[in-house]
Parts: structure tokens; C-alpha cells; sequence
């Protein structure tokens, strides 16, 4: 009877295309709107900057999907928020002297967009077979770089071509239509019996429980330090005249092509970890990354170099987020999943957050060649700490198939 209740680890890439096209319409159509409005581009990237900090919040959501209403219910709230915030960003007025809306609306939009992958990754521990998790972690992050493509590479066409107006109605209409496959997915309805003192009580209790775990604790390290970060995905435009790339290129391959390269790397990255384990998935596909890196370091800087370097990488970073996610969604568990998951994401984007000063400091003082090999060298000393502590682990069969 508790089999009939799983669901086809491919409809996950269907129900966070909404956070996806949110996510890329603000990134990649909403900064083209303030500059064509005469906003510098200094004020666009702060205002940027204060959306993606929704990210680093991501714990804050877990509660309020664990703690009350189904998860079903809390993805139709979250993915109407995405919608409602994406069509406010396009009939707000951009005037460089009244901005307060810009930027509350901005933050808004970005709260919703991650506040949809809250109740998925709740749906994805309860209603996805714990052999296909994996697999399910490769759709999710398809699912999201798939919807960056169209929130940002659409977005952006029927913007320029059309009105930004337009631009919204289309993404909303997508946005919508890909959700309804979640009325395939059965719900996970929250228990009325207990009070909300008692649950957080117990979901406390859960996490403390949760972070004594030893493989839970290395689980932790191994996403604390800098193995795939993707750090250089902030970078990719500004140090792109090291390669010698006309801006045109570098729109297309850092833009569409990227995300859409990522895309196919994270579905291929699920099959690969469903496959090999999580252990030995993520510290190859670190491995991988690394040699990436060491390799636009040490070839000629040019043009050709660059796009194939970016879109190998882009690859690599598809396949780094579901093994992510997979590994992540194996620390969570079943129970109060939500609150945990977003808790470890949270953790997670820390080396994203470092290793971007870091590459940007080191980028200045020094070069692009110089900067990626740092990277690469960090990510392999990282993985062979990993390995060390993971043989080890072993050896005192600390090692769990499973975590309730």
C-alpha cells in the first residue's frame, strides 16, 4: 500500500519550473529592464544582490512548511507568489527616483522563488522511492536550470521584442502550466493532533538529533568546503575579456546555452549517482570540476577555449547540484524534511558565498589563470580530505544506507 504512494522521479522537473523562470527572469530580464530604464549598472547589481540573498535564508521557510497546511497546499501558495511577483516586477514603474518598490518587490519575487523549493524537497523525501532519490535530485536541478532558460533566455527575447508585459504573461502561463503535474503527486497532509509548541519541540529536537549523526556531521564538511562550488559562474562575464570574447558570446553562452547545458548535466548527474552512490559521485564529480578548471587555466586564452571551457563546466555544475541534492536529501530524512533540508542548503551555499571572494581576490591580485587553479587546488586538497575521513568512517562502519 506505502509503494502505491511514490511518484515518477521525472515530475519533480515539472513542479520547480516555476522557481526556475523566477529565478531567471530576475537574474537575466529584470537587470536588462532597469538598465534600458537608465538605472546604472552599479545600482542594478545591488539590487541583484539583495535578491539573491533569499538563498542564505532558506532555513527560515523550512518551519513554515513543516509546521502547518499540506505540502501541496504550501507549493499553490508558494507558486502563486512566484507568479504574482514575476507579473509585479513588469507593471511597477521603473523611475530612477522612486525605488522603494523596485527593491521590495525584487526581494519579494526572490523570497517566493526559493520559498517553492521548500514543500518540493518535502514532497521529494516523502513521495519519492529512497532508490530513486538520486535520479530525482537530477530532474530537480534540471528542472530549475530548465527554468532559468526560460525565465531569463524568453523572458529577455519577448522583452526585447514584445514589452516586459508580455514577457510576464507568457512566463506566468508556463509557470502555471508545468505546475499542474503536481496533481499526480499524492499530498503529505500535516497532523492536526499535535500543538504547534509540541512540533517545534519535537522538530528541534529532530534536528539536534539529526546533526549528532556521523555521517549526517560529514555530510555537513563535505558541503562546507569548496568541491565544485560553481563560485566561477560569477565571474564568467567579467573576466571573459581574458579570453578575448565579444559580448555577443558571452550573452549566448553564459546566458541560455549554460543553463541549458546545466540542465542535461544534472539529469545525467542523478542517473550517475543513483548508480555509484552519493560518496563516490560527489567527490568524482569534484574531481571532474577541478580538472575543469585546471584545464581553462592551462590552455590558450581564447575565444574557442573559453566556450568550450564554460559549457564543460557548465556541465560539471549540473552534475555537482544533483549530487547536491541527492546527498542532501539523504541527510534529511523523512521526518520534518522541509525544515532540514533547507537548513543543510543553507550550509551548502556558504562555499559559493567564500570561494567567490576568493576568486575574485585572487583573480585581481594576480590573473584568471592563477585564479582557477587555486580553485582547482582547493577542490582536490577538499576531496582528499573528504576521501581520508570518509575511509576512516568506514573502516569504523560509521557508514548509514539510510536516515529516518
Amino acid at each position: 500500500m506505502q509503494q502505491q504512494s511514490f511518484t515518477k522521479p521525472h515530475y519533480i522537473f515539472f513542479i520547480v519550473m516555476a522557481s526556475g523562470i523566477s529565478q531567471g527572469f530576475f537574474q537575466f530580464t529584470f537587470p536588462y529592464l532597469l538598465t534600458q530604464k537608465g538605472f546604472s549598472d552599479s545600482y542594478t547589481s545591488d539590487i541583484l544582490a539583495l535578491g539573491l540573498t533569499a538563498n542564505i535564508c532558506r532555513f527560515l521557510w523550512g518551519p513554515f512548511i513543516d509546521l502547518s497546511l499540506s505540502l501541496k497546499k504550501w507549493f499553490w501558495i508558494s507558486t502563486f507568489s512566484c507568479i504574482v511577483t514575476l507579473m509585479w516586477l513588469c507593471i511597477i514603474p521603473y523611475n530612477v527616483k522612486e525605488t522603494l518598490w523596485i527593491w521590495i518587490v525584487a526581494f519579494l519575487s526572490q523570497i517566493a522563488a526559493t520559498f517553492v523549493l521548500a514543500p518540493v524537497s518535502g514532497l521529494m523525501a516523502k513521495r519519492i522511492d529512497v532508490n530513486k532519490k538520486s535520479t530525482a535530485s537530477g530532474w530537480f536541478q534540471a528542472g530549475n536550470f530548465g527554468g532559468i532558460a526560460f525565465g531569463g533566455g524568453l523572458g529577455l527575447w519577448l522583452a526585447a521584442h514584445y514589452n516586459i508585459f508580455t514577457s510576464g504573461i507568457v512566463l506566468s502561463i508556463i509557470s502555471l502550466l508545468f505546475s499542474l503535474i503536481i496533481f499526480k503527486i499524492d499530498d503529505v497532509p500535516h497532523s492536526k493532533e499535535k500543538t504547534i509548541k509540541i512540533e517545534l519541540a519535537e522538530m528541534a529536537k529532530d534536528i539536534f538529533t539529526m546533526i549528532k549523526i556521523p555521517i549526517v556531521l560529514f555530510i555537513i564538511l563535505l558541503i562546507c568546503l569548496p568541491i565544485g562550488t560553481g563560485a566561477f559562474i560569477n565571474l564568467l562575464t567579467a573576466v571573459a575579456k581574458d579570453w578575448h570574447v565579444g559580448v555577443n558570446t558571452i550573452a549566448l553562452v553564459t546566458g541560455v546555452l549554460f543553463s541549458f547545458v546545466s540542465a542535461v548535466g544534472s539529469v545525467a548527474g542523478g542517473f550517475i549517482t543513483h548508480r555509484l552512490g552519493n560518496w563516490k559521485s560527489y567527490l568524482g564529480f569534484g574531481t571532474i570540476y577541478a580538472i575543469v578548471c585546471g584545464g581553462m587555466a592551462a590552455f590558450p586564452y581564447i575565444p574557442i577555449v573559453y566556450i568550450i571551457g564554460v559549457l564543460v563546466y557548465a556541465f560539471v555544475i549540473g552534475m555537482m547540484n544533483a549530487v547536491f541534492t541527492s546527498t542532501l536529501l539523504f541527510a534529511s530524512g523523512k521526518k520534518n524534511a522541509a525544515t532540514k533540508f533547507s537548513v543543510l542548503v543553507s550550509l551548502g551555499n556558504l562555499p559559493f558565498v567564500y570561494m567567490t571572494a576568493v576568486d575574485g581576490w585572487v583573480h585581481d591580485k594576480h590573473s584568471s589563470k592563477y585564479m582557477l587553479l587555486n580553485e582547482a587546488a582547493l577542490c582536490l586538497l577538499s576531496v582528499l580530505i573528504c576521501i581520508i575521513i570518509l575511509k576512516w568512517m568506514q573502516a569504523k562502519k560509521m557508514i548509514l544506507k539510510t536516515i529516518d
